[in-house]
C-alpha cells in the first residue's frame, strides 16, 4: 500500500493515500463493534460473518438499506460528522427489528468530493457507536472520492444491514383483534426524515445561522435539537420479543403515521390513537408553527415524537410496558388500541 500512489489520478483529483490513511483512522472504531461470528477484518473485498444457526433450525435472512437524507446538509452546515452515522444504522437496523430479526452485520457506503481523512473517520465513528448500540458488527464498507460530483465539502452516507431470525419468530399479526394495545416508543427528534420540509420552514439556505441561535422552547440551539440521532430500538425490542407476543411493530419514519403504522396491521384492523395520548416534544410545536404546517401534514411526515409503534394483547401490555422500562425504554407509553377498520384513526 505503501507504494500506492498515481500523480495522474492525483491530478484528477483522487488521492488514494488519503483512502488508505482514513482506513488506519477507522480502524480503532471498528473494532468496538466486532461480536462473535466476525471473520477477519478491514482491507478485503468483503466482509465475513459466520452464521451461528444453533438456535435457528429454520434461519430467515432479513436485510435493510437507508441512507441519512438530507439532514446532511446541517452536519455541512454545522460542521459535525460524528452522529449521522448513528442515523445511518438507526434507519437500516430499526427497519429489520420490525420483522423480529436480530441485525447480525452493517456495511456503510461513503461518497465524497474530497477525502478528508480525519472527517471519514469521524463518520465512521458515528457508524460504529450506532452499531453497539444495535448490537451488530460492522464488518466492511466503502469510501468513494468522487470530485466534480460532490463538492469537495460534502459527502453522502448511506448502509445496508443483514439480520436473521428463526422462521417460527417471524412476527405474524394473524392474531391481531381489535382491543389490543398500541405501545409507543419515543423519538430523539426529527430523526431522519422530513429534512426537507424542515430545511424550508427554517430558510436554511438564506439562514444557515438560525441553527447556532438558542430557542427558548427547545432549552438549546436549534440546531442540535435537530441534528440529534436517531433513536435505535433492537435491544429493547428484542427482549420484549423473548418475553411478551408481540403481534406488529412499524418503525416511524417518513409519512408519519398515516404511512407507517397501517403496515403492521392486520386486515380489517386499524389504529385508534388520540391526539392527546401523542406526547409531542416542543421541537415539532416549532416547526408547524414556523412553518404553518397544518396538523395532518405533521403526522403525515414526522413522527411526532413516536419513533416506534408496538401491538400486544391488552393482557399482556403491563408486562410489556415493565420490560422495556427494565431494557432502557422507561419512557414507552401506550399510545391507543386497535379497532376494527383500516388505517389510522387519530381523534
Amino acid at each position: 500500500m505503501e507504494k500506492s500512489y498515481s500523480a495522474s489520478y492525483a491530478a484528477a483529483g483522487v488521492d488514494i493515500t488519503a483512502g488508505y490513511r482514513a482506513v488506519e483512522l477507522m480502524r480503532q472504531h471498528v473494532a468496538r463493534t466486532l461480536t462473535p461470528g466476525c471473520i477477519g477484518g478491514l482491507g478485503g473485498f468483503g466482509g465475513l460473518f459466520e452464521l451461528d444457526c444453533t438456535n435457528m433450525p429454520h434461519p430467515v435472512l432479513i436485510s435493510g438499506t437507508d441512507g441519512v437524507g438530507t439532514k446532511l446538509k446541517l452536519a455541512f452546515m454545522m460542521d459535525k460528522h460524528d452522529t449521522v452515522g448513528i442515523d445511518c444504522v438507526a434507519m437500516c437496523v430499526n427497519d429489520v427489528i420490525c420483522a423480529g430479526a436480530k441485525p447480525l452485520i452493517f456495511l456503510d457506503y461513503i461518497a465524497c468530493g474530497k477525502n478528508v481523512p480525519e472527517k471519514i473517520a469521524q463518520l465512521v465513528a458515528g457508524v460504529a457507536e450506532g452499531c453497539v448500540q444495535a448490537g451488530c458488527a460492522l464488518v466492511g464498507g466503502e469510501t468513494a472520492e468522487m470530485p466534480g460530483f460532490y463538492p469537495e465539502d460534502e459527502y453522502d452516507l448511506a448502509g445496508f444491514t443483514v439480520g436473521a431470525v428463526d422462521k417460527s419468530r417471524l412476527l405474524d399479526n394473524s392474531t391481531m383483534t381489535p382491543g389490543d394495545v398500541l405501545i409507543a416508543l419515543p423519538s430523539s427528534g426529527v430523526h431522519s426524515n422530513g429534512f426537507s420540509l424542515v430545511r424550508r420552514v427554517f430558510d436554511l439556505e438564506h439562514d444557515p445561522e438560525v441553527l447556532t441561535r438558542y430557542t427558548e422552547e427547545l432549552g438549546r440551539p436549534l440546531g442540535e435539537a435537530l441534528l440529534e440521532p436517531t433513536r435505535i430500538y433492537v435491544k429493547p425490542v428484542l427482549a420484549l420479543m423473548e418475553q411478551v407476543t408481540v403481534k406488529g411493530v412499524s418503525h416511524i419514519t417518513g409519512g408519519g403515521f398515516y404511512e407507517n403504522i397501517p403496515r403492521s396491521l392486520k386486515e380489517g384492523c386499524c389504529a385508534r390513537i388520540r391526539k392527546a395520548d401523542v406526547r409531542t416534544p416542543a421541537l415539532f410545536d416549532l416547526i408547524a408553527k414556523v412553518g404553518n404546517i397544518p396538523e395532518r401534514d405533521m403526522f403525515n411526515t414526522f413522527n411526532m415524537g413516536v419513533g416506534m409503534v408496538l401491538t400486544v394483547a391488552a393482557a399482556d401490555a403491563d408486562k410489556a410496558l415493565a420490560v422495556l422500562h427494565e431494557n432502557g425504554e422507561p419512557g414507552a407509553w401506550k399510545l391507543g388500541e386497535i379497532a376494527a377498520g383500516s388505517g389510522v384513526e387519530l381523534c
